[in-house]
């Protein structure tokens, strides 16, 4: 396998890898209600109250608030089902760049710059909406932890497109 070929082949494995995680973080938000009543009764028997009684408190807290919405407000949820779907949208956005990398290279800037927002609206946002801060730092780890496979394919993406760029073009273009 030649050097481009195996630079190719990781950097559709990292395109993949993050896709995926997208996908399932999209998935994750249509079913809420349920997925907070499955965590509740997991946190439970793992005995997490009598350990983490303020991590308890905030899931009892977000889990009754998601089963009155579900009961009086339905409408309510529909901004969580906009939610799944704006990440399932950006996960189709990212087949540019496993199809045609170098071509594509602006979508994983953005996919960058967005990760990068995370940080700013879980700091804005958050306390507005009463959030406690421990959970805003996990809601930022998301756009941290999301930004290392995107550094690393575009890292990758930028010597992709030197090894097809010819030697004096490189020259013309560094004057």
């Amino acid at each position: 396998m030649s050097d481009r070929a195996a630079l190719l082949k990781g950097i559709r494995a990292w395109l993949a890898a993050f896709v995926v995680c997208l996908v399932l973080s999209g998935a994750t938000a249509f079913p809420l209600v349920h997925e907070l009543r499955w965590t509740e009764d997991l946190l439970r028997a793992l005995s997490v109250p009598e350990h983490l009684p303020t991590l308890m408190d905030w899931i009892e807290r977000v889990r009754h608030g998601v089963d009155v919405a579900d009961a009086e407000y339905p409408f309510l949820l529909y901004g969580t089902d906009w939610l799944a779907f704006a990440h399932l949208v950006i996960a189709v956005a990212f087949y540019g760049p496993y199809r045609d990398p170098v071509r594509n290279v602006w979508v994983v800037e953005f996919g960058m710059i967005a990760c990068a927002g995370i940080v700013p609206l879980a700091l804005i946002c958050g306390p507005v909406r009463g959030i406690p801060f421990w959970w805003s730092v996990i809601d930022m780890s998301f756009g941290v932890f999301g930004v290392i496979p995107l550094y690393v394919v575009r890292k990758r993406i930028k010597r992709l497109e030197a090894m097809a760029t010819p030697p004096d073009v490189l020259a013309v273009a560094a004057t």
